[in-house]
């Protein structure tokens, strides 16, 4: 394990980091931070082995804070198996509950694999909001400094004001994507990022960022209104509990990675397809695994367009020796 250099100890005094190779150790999948109370982390695990998850903390830095106690900790209980994904979300459960205990939505509650930090003075880590850095760490609560990161959201260290936003420098102009928004690691990511002193913190380079809320549509594409004519809203979080992640891929023959590319993405429902001559078929499902568009492929090059409606859908390309690679694609 390599500790911080001896400059940056003095500011950050709770992080240590080491060397990691891809696909060999867990990462945060999703972020999501939702009206109220509704706040969720999924870590992936994109190993070829079950993870014992009471090894591993969420530490909360908040507002630019460059040190974090035990009460912006809190450990991890459970298991997580190879391929799988752990949802973590904030204990409101009370229906009662106003204000600062208000209860998260029951669509985000039966997301969870677990519920943490029901109390704010005992531990803090889970009332992140879109301006707090969010770190994955492995090692105890009661040992921070010991404790050794292997994924970081946002920047330790760095207030950005509301949220980080979507044009450098990331902390003022733009649009704001960490606030009230669903942050979706992308699919070729095969790593955390694990350096607490990045120079600098891009939201959308390694996630995409759709917002948490939606209003309600109707078969006919009309806001859904309720008793008092305002639009009904729903929580856009379908994509919590799984993840498409490169690391399940394996070896691909005649497959790279980093020359596959799929964009705009998010977009308003067309994409640009690029370097696909392997791949001999393109299909699309929605979240329920209803298929919205299956093209057979012969091009290096092709555009996709998707004719449904704003939210997440899995786009999965079938090579010519019949393995698979699925890349969630964001239609806002």
């Amino acid at each position: 394990m390599n500790k911080i250099l001896p400059l940056f100890a003095l500011l950050i005094s709770s992080v240590s980091f080491s060397q990691l190779s891809e696909c060999s150790e867990l990462f945060i999948s999703e972020y999501v931070e939702g009206w109220s109370n509704n706040k969720a982390i999924e870590i992936y695990n994109p190993t070829d082995a079950a993870i014992d998850l009471s090894a591993y903390m969420i530490i909360r830095y908040s507002n630019g804070s460059t040190s974090a106690s035990s009460g912006n900790a809190v450990q991890l209980t459970g298991m997580i198996e190879s391929g799988d994904v752990h949802v973590g979300v904030l204990e409101k459960l009370d229906e009662n509950g106003e204000g600062q205990e208000a209860p998260i939505w029951d669509s985000l509650q039966v997301k969870a694999d677990a519920f943490y930090c029901p109390e704010y003075s005992v531990s803090n880590a889970w009332y992140f909001n879109g301006n707090d850095a969010v770190v994955l760490a492995k090692g105890s609560v009661n040992d921070i400094n010991n404790s050794m990161v292997v994924d970081i959201f946002g920047k330790i260290g760095e207030d950005p004001g509301v949220a980080w936003t979507s044009e450098f420098p990331y902390t003022g102009a733009g649009l704001e994507v960490t606030k009230d928004h669903s942050m979706i690691r992308k699919a070729y990511i095969l790593e955390g990022e694990n350096n607490p002193v990045i120079s600098f913190f891009d939201p959308l380079l390694e996630y995409d960022s759709i917002p948490a809320v939606v209003e309600r549509i109707d078969e006919n594409g009309d806001p859904v209104l309720g008793t008092s004519g305002n639009p009904i809203l729903d929580g856009n979080w379908e994509s919590l509990g799984s993840h498409s992640c490169d690391c399940a891929l394996g070896n691909i023959e005649s497959f790279n990675e980093s020359t596959l590319s799929i964009y705009p993405n998010p977009s308003s429902g067309t994409f640009n397809l690029k370097n696909i001559e392997n791949v001999r078929l393109i299909e699309v499902t929605d979240i329920l695994g209803k298929s919205v568009l299956s093209k057979e492929n012969s091009l290096s090059n092709t555009v996709i367009t998707i004719d449904e409606k704003v939210g997440v859908y899995y786009m999965e390309l079938t090579f010519s020796n019949e393995k698979k690679v699925i890349r969630k694609v964001v239609i806002k």
